[in-house]
């Protein structure tokens, strides 16, 4: 069930749809170095929510002006004044978000500059690829301002960088940048000109595999390592089961049979 993306709803993100299906989706906040409030995060609900069924094949995430996204709005935290039982559900709605994106099946590159800190980071993890550029800097400062993160960095960027250096990052306030942050696993790409250009050429890149191939990739494997091994491997047997036997890969393989495909080579 195919469902329209009404892009005239949405205030605090800029949306751009491409003719190969690859949307650009842009927290457009820049006076605020993109922070996010809730209005922001209900967007992301929204977007990523039916993304999977509106056609939508890759989506690069950017931040307008100088930074990707500096995390939570605290000027609307301190100005809320909320009740712990208030930004509980907050941080739910942000779990909400951050799992559309990672588990929805849309294979998601973010476009880094500036600040990816604090929630600016978790946001950031939960894309499947990231792309920096020079610019991008990656912090955790929630020790240093008497806060706990609330959007899934105990998972994800854990999962990214390991305990010990989550622990640090949180604990000391370290920034991590340059090739140090590709490094320690914050992104998986960095270059000297534009974040935004080579995240671009990775969407497009991506959104010419099979769609039901880049679901599996892009939710499956999460999902998996959920999972015990022994249920991953089952489930690991379904996913393939059901993918590496889709018709519209048959070409895909007579390509591969017939040698006309293009093979994987080592760099020159």
């Amino acid at each position: 069930m195919s469902v329209e993306i009404d892009t005239s709803v949405y205030k605090n993100l800029a949306l751009e749809a491409h003719e190969d299906g690859v949307w650009i989706v842009t927290l457009n906040r820049p006076t605020k170095r993109n922070a996010l409030d809730i209005d922001t995060i209900e967007e992301l609900v929204t977007f990523f929510s039916i993304a999977p069924r509106a056609g939508v094949r890759a989506v690069v995430l950017a931040g307008s002006g100088d930074h990707f996204c500096a995390g939570l709005d605290l000027i609307e935290h301190h100005d809320e004044d909320r009740s712990p039982a208030d930004f509980m559900h907050v941080c739910l709605r942000w779990h909400e978000a951050f799992n559309k994106m990672e588990y929805g099946g849309v294979p998601i590159i973010a476009a880094l500059q500036g600040a990816v800190v604090g929630g600016g980071l978790e946001l950031a993890s939960s894309a499947h690829v990231r792309v920096m550029d020079q610019s991008a800097y990656f912090a955790l400062p929630e020790g240093q301002r008497g806060l706990f993160t609330g959007g899934g960095a105990t998972i994800r960027v854990t999962d990214l960088v390991g305990k010990a250096r989550m622990i640090d990052m949180m604990l000391m306030g370290r920034v991590y940048q340059g090739q140090e942050a590709v490094d320690v696993g914050l992104a998986q790409y960095i270059v000297e000109g534009s974040a935004f250009d080579a995240a671009l050429d990775l969407a497009r890149r991506a959104a010419e595999n099979l769609p039901l191939s880049n679901f599996a990739i892009c939710s499956a494997v999460s999902h998996m390592q959920n999972m015990s091994a022994m249920d991953a491997a089952y489930a690991e047997a379904v996913v393939a089961g059901v993918v590496n036997t889709q018709p519209d890969a048959r070409a895909r393989l007579a390509a591969f049979a017939d040698k006309s495909a293009a093979r994987v080579r080592p760099k020159s």
